[in-house]
């Protein structure tokens, strides 16, 4: 039996075109709706009476929005997406169904938008990272599995054997997501359990949600590009593995805070396991400053530069939720928005910039148009600068708003006024991350929009061709 031969680039990309054109597109909209109503969120505390009369736009109905937008609508089409891309070309092989892959991805916006008016109309679960209603949710499971299944065929028909890090990220993540949603979805909403269990499955999922599947599809993107940009090989495969399997392993036992209702080695175990991330967070480290240590490229605005700061940004982030893991500090960080700080920290300045990097590189070449230097530039310092002003002064108004709840002599007032400052600025961040999002969005739509009016043009000389010479060219 003779071996399949590699497919060409030029071919690999053509069959991306169409499901990452959905995955893509989708996943810009939903940013700019998702910094939209974060922005509402935001002003409600500046102004509580500007909101009064739309309850949409009401904190109990914008933050959930936001939240759901941003990871449903975002992250995960546009991390799938990448992974795609990845799996096609790492595997030297055209991706399997690529008009299913195409369908599922519209299912999953369906999904979305569903999720969204559900949210709009109050109808949301209660459980923060999983809002949406169980109607949604079967939607969101049934196209993931969709997109999920031609995945992995376009995995198993690879001609390239051997696997490189970014491969087993990316099968990971294709595994991991549906079973965390099915298992919330199944014990949250249609059998749901008792008591505090309730609350245990809850910050579960958001734990394996956000520090197991978003780490996973993240550092797949970042162990390609890289050394893809610094064009020297990835330092190394074994700390890759390594990375790979702490992270899945003390990853999955994180997201129960420290002063949670459930019984003390619950809490216990899963700050441990907070605590242990930072090995990994370490081998990143490492992978980062060996691969990146000695490269004449600079980053100049570009995908190498999202890619270096998505990465730092999630070392930090590491180490973060590991101090607030311990009790001492613990005491003072629950209950306050440093939580918020950290997750948006880990969100917007670890996984999306990584993601704006790696579709600045896929877009022009699955779709032949370049995206102007300047237009990615610019969303670079929006979007980083965004990040920064919003997740940095959060960190540091829960602290001292932290500190204020434990002095008994301190009014609640005072406590709530502490943060005042920290929302002021994250109210700018959040502003200049819904620029940058209207930016990615026209690139997007530009170099859509440029490649199917080509198309349009050559199909009409042809037709025009034809009609002369009776030949077709």
């Amino acid at each position: 039996m003779t071996a399949t031969p590699p497919t060409s680039p030029s071919k690999i990309d053509s069959s991306c075109r169409l499901p990452l054109f959905a995955l893509f597109g989708g996943a810009a909209v939903w940013l700019v709706l998702s910094s939209l109503f974060g922005l509402a969120a935001s002003m409600t505390f500046h102004k509580p009476s500007m909101f009064a009369d739309c309850a949409m736009f009401s904190y109990g109905r914008a933050y959930p929005a936001w939240s759901h937008l941003l990871v449903y609508g975002f992250a995960i089409p546009s991390g799938l997406g990448v992974g795609l891309w990845l799996l096609a070309r790492l595997g030297r092989v055209e991706l399997a169904k690529p008009f299913l892959i195409a369908v599922g991805a519209k299912l999953w916006h369906l999904g979305v938008l569903v999720g969204l008016v559900a949210i709009s109309a109050g109808q949301t679960s209660g459980y923060e990272w999983f809002e949406l209603p169980r109607y949604a949710a079967v939607i969101l499971f049934l196209a993931f599995v969709l997109m999920a299944i031609w995945a992995f065929v376009t995995y198993s028909r690879r001609p390239e054997k051997s696997l490189y890090p970014s491969q087993w990220f990316v099968l990971a993540s294709l595994f991991w997501f549906p079973w965390i949603l099915s298992t919330a979805v199944l014990l949250l909403q249609f059998f749901p359990v008792r008591g505090v269990v309730q609350v245990a499955v809850a910050w579960w999922f958001a734990g394996n949600l956000l520090n197991v599947w978003l780490t996973l599809s993240g550092l797949a993107v970042t162990f390609y590009l890289l050394p893809k940009l610094t064009e020297r090989p990835l330092q190394s495969h074994y700390l890759a593995l390594f990375v790979f399997w702490t992270v899945l392993i003390f990853g999955s036992w994180t997201g129960i805070p420290m002063h949670s209702p459930l019984p003390a080695w619950m809490s216990t175990l899963s700050s441990a396991a907070t605590v242990m991330m930072i090995v990994p967070a370490l081998a990143i480290v490492t992978i980062v400053i060996k691969t990146c240590c000695g490269a004449n490229k600079p980053c100049g605005g570009g995908p190498l530069c999202y890619s270096k700061f998505g990465a730092w940004c999630l070392v930090l982030a590491t180490f973060v939720a590991a101090i607030a893991a311990c009790p001492a500090v613990a005491r003072v960080t629950d209950f306050t928005w440093f939580t918020h700080g950290h997750t948006t920290l880990r969100l917007y300045g670890f996984f999306a910039m990584t993601m704006f990097g790696a579709i600045y590189y896929i877009l022009p070449r699955i779709s032949g148009v370049a995206i102007c230097p300047r237009r990615i530039k610019g969303h670079f310092w929006l979007a980083m600068l965004g990040a920064l002003l919003l997740a940095l002064p959060m960190i540091g108004a829960g602290i001292k708003q932290g500190l204020k709840l434990a002095d008994a002599n301190v009014p609640f007032l005072d406590t709530a006024k502490a943060a005042m400052m920290g929302f002021r600025m994250g109210t700018l961040g959040e502003l200049l991350i819904a620029i940058g999002s209207l930016i990615f969005l026209a690139n997007i739509l530009l170099s859509i929009v440029t490649y199917y009016r080509a198309m349009a043009k050559t199909a009409y000389a042809d037709a025009i061709a034809i009609q002369l010479t009776g030949v077709k060219p």
